[in-house]
């Protein structure tokens, strides 16, 4: 490739076909313009028909010959998508998206793992030490029933409750702050990642912290958008259930039912029309509301296909942070119980427990980060041409062998072929 407008020279055996070698003699300017005609090493411009020119503002380079497919003639399929880093760069399927979440997590696992760790481990020690003083509790009543506490027994009952209670509500807020930051520094290494670049976690957090107030402000409106219905219903239900007979607790529940019924599709819409707000923060550097907006704007037209992707996303990590996380839960359940009270099962029960809660949150974390904003890519993909220029940014920093630190900048709207 001569100054990004003749044909790349052939493969070099070693190099896989969907990832071209990186070439010598950089120009001044650390990418081409998305318009220069990129030449693919077949000669022919990424993202047009066979058959067609480019027409850019570029110079116009025709397309070889292709043999059309006859009676005893083979046919020659397209050369492959690009791929310098964890997804080939075009509209992604769903496989692609998963393979792409788990080459986030390989390529970079100091960062990705270590930083989903301290994070779930942070969110997990309150929660942790609640439960185990409450087992403790229970297991003073298991070995001597005469000393379950009574409704006369104040101070028992407040430590119950606060022991029950407590630990959940600090570990909620915890983890809402440490799993936002969390989030906008995966969606930077992520960033980078399409690229075939990594970034470490102090590179990542100093390129982020300038948006973290934004990410707060978009997790803080999408928790007010969906718990306050929450504290309307159950603050009726309570002013209903005071003077309520026993006949009218049966109309109570059923409209409890109903309520939760249709919650969980409310619950879904809103999670899948913003899921992209983090990214949009992170990467095209927007502020809470605009985020939001350009998330609704980009799942609209595939809004079943997106919510479909995070549903069943969900189900998984689910499922594998269950099978990493309910040994450890059981055993520091049965050691809090059964330990006679002691200070000994109190820790055990409560290392146990932490240790459960951070190996499946520690999965969960990232993997559900990394989907995504991967379906991000995908829908920017699909809507704004933007496969188009990912791969010219790409083709030229393999020209140069080195992934440049302006290729953040792409992720900006104005860098959509399509606006």
């Amino acid at each position: 490739m001569s100054d990004g407008h003749g044909p790349l020279p052939e493969t070099p055996s070693g190099w896989s076909a969907e990832q071209p070698p990186p070439y010598s003699a950089p120009p001044a300017s650390p990418w081409t313009a998305p318009g220069s005609s990129p030449q693919t090493p077949y000669g022919e411009p990424y993202g047009q028909a066979p058959g067609h020119q480019f027409h850019g503002p570029g110079p116009q380079t025709p397309y070889p010959p292709h043999p059309h497919p006859q009676a005893g003639h083979g046919f020659v399929p397209p050369p492959p998508a690009l791929r310098p880093g964890i997804i080939p760069l075009r509209p992604l399927g769903f496989g692609d998206i998963l393979d792409g979440t788990i080459k986030l997590i390989r390529s970079n696992p100091k960062a990705v793992l270590g930083l989903s760790a301290v994070a779930a481990l942070l969110a997990a020690v309150p929660l942790a030490v609640g439960q185990a003083v409450l087992l403790d509790t229970m297991g003073g009543v298991i070995a001597d029933p005469t000393s379950a506490p009574t409704a006369s027994d104040d101070l028992t009952t407040l430590y119950g409750f606060a022991s029950q209670y407590g630990g959940t509500l600090i570990s909620y807020a915890v983890q809402f702050v440490v799993v936002t930051m969390l989030t906008g520094v995966l969606t930077r290494i992520l960033g980078r990642a399409v690229f075939g670049g990594t970034l470490s976690s102090g590179e990542a957090w100093r390129l982020v912290k300038g948006r973290i107030p934004a990410l707060f402000g978009v997790v803080g409106l999408m928790a007010v958008i969906m718990v306050v219905p929450l504290i309307v219903f159950v603050m009726l239900i309570v002013v209903f259930s005071l003077n309520a007979t026993r006949g009218d607790l049966v109309w109570i529940a059923g409209l409890s039912i109903l309520f939760l019924g249709l919650y969980l599709p409310f619950y879904l819409f809103i999670r899948a029309r913003f899921a992209f707000a983090p990214s949009a923060v992170v990467l095209e550097g927007r502020g809470p509301l605009d985020a939001m907006r350009r998330s609704w704007d980009l799942v609209t037209g595939d809004f079943w296909r997106v919510l479909g992707i995070l549903f069943v996303t969900s189900l998984l990590v689910g499922l594998v942070s269950g099978v990493l996380s309910v040994p450890f839960t059981v055993a520091g359940t049965l050691v809090g119980a059964f330990g006679a009270g002691s200070a000994g099962s109190i820790v055990a029960a409560t290392l146990l427990i932490t240790i459960g809660a951070t190996l499946g949150a520690m999965f969960t974390y990232p993997f559900e980060a990394g989907v995504s904003g991967l379906l991000y890519a995908d829908r920017r993909m699909r809507s704004e041409a933007f496969d188009l220029v990912l791969q010219t940014a790409a083709i030229e920093q393999q020209r140069q062998g080195w992934v440049h630190a302006s290729a953040d900048e792409l992720w900006h709207p104005s860098n959509s072929a399509r606006p």
